[in-house]
């Protein structure tokens, strides 16, 4: 079993023809994603590694059943393409663009909420289960299969850890980006409740970082609802108050959001913490 997406998931790519919609619908097929159909208006009838093209995504899903979407449109028009795969009945939306308009995220977020349909970001790298199936871009070769779920902030330390568990012979059964601007689809505790739900997943690990209150309120859910171990990085330690670092939701404002804040509560709530990104492998095999 794998949280969100497996084997079964067949992926739509909007936006296939573009080079980030080329390269990764490549790099999905080669992790084994079931990619089924892509979306370029104009470009109906075209094929893009071997996946049909069509105009709209509701003639994608009439004509291959996709269950769920990645989004390589430009930001402008990256709430159009989200709200184009709600109304054709898309389930699972992965919003790759980056820099979506603040009031763009929060409609589609809202409309999505209202239909029944998960988004995870904008401006996330994906998700992916190993030996089952990715939607996103993160790199194929520092995944194996496991037992730990991971959901983070960031991407590039998504990577640094996922690749740290894998050099320690640690698996994962599914991890997720679920993006560092301040809208966003999925937060950390829908995704710590589906990581609890899931009989394969073991242990959890939580990427985060300043800005915020979103560690938290992770951390008051995980005390009263988490039973599986949890670890958890956050990152901008040294960070000034007050300074944006990186991501637009990563700022610190009147004293909240702080990473010794968030530690703090994580801590408190019987999480262990790592000071650096690698340390979450060393913490987990301490404890098999």
């Amino acid at each position: 079993m794998a949280v969100l997406v497996d084997e079964k998931t067949r992926v739509l790519v909007q936006g296939i023809t573009g080079h980030q919609g080329r390269y990764h619908t490549r790099a999905m097929k080669e992790f084994g994603t079931n990619v089924v159909a892509g979306v370029t208006p104009g470009k109906a009838g075209e094929l893009v590694e071997d996946v049909p093209v069509f105009n709209t995504v509701r003639d994608a899903v009439n004509e291959t059943g996709a269950s769920a979407s990645i989004i390589f449109v430009p930001a402008p028009f990256a709430m159009d393409a989200v709200l184009e795969s709600i109304d054709a009945g898309i389930k699972l939306i992965v919003t790759i663009t980056e820099h979506v308009p603040v009031h763009d995220a929060m409609k589609m977020v809202s409309y999505a909420k209202m239909k029944g349909t998960r988004i995870i970001g904008p401006n996330c790298p994906g998700l992916a289960s190993p030996g089952k199936a990715k939607v996103g871009i993160l790199p194929n070769t520092v995944f194996t299969e496991g037992n730990v779920g991971v959901v983070s902030r960031s991407g590039t330390l998504t990577y640094e850890i996922v690749n740290s568990l894998t050099e320690a012979g640690i698996g994962q059964s599914t991890t997720v980006g679920i993006g560092g601007d301040p809208v966003i689809g999925t937060n950390f505790i829908e995704m710590l409740e589906l990581f609890e739900n899931d009989p394969d997943t073991e242990k959890i690990v939580m990427v985060g970082e300043i800005g915020g209150t979103a560690e938290e309120e992770a951390a008051d859910y995980i005390k009263e609802h988490i039973t599986k171990p949890v670890y958890a990085y956050i990152a901008g330690r040294t960070a000034p108050p007050g300074k944006r670092m990186g991501h637009a939701g990563a700022i610190v404002t009147r004293g909240r959001g702080t990473a010794e804040s968030k530690i703090r509560a994580l801590e408190s709530a019987g999480v262990k913490v790592a000071k650096i990104p690698t340390e979450i492998a060393e913490l987990i095999a301490k404890d098999l």
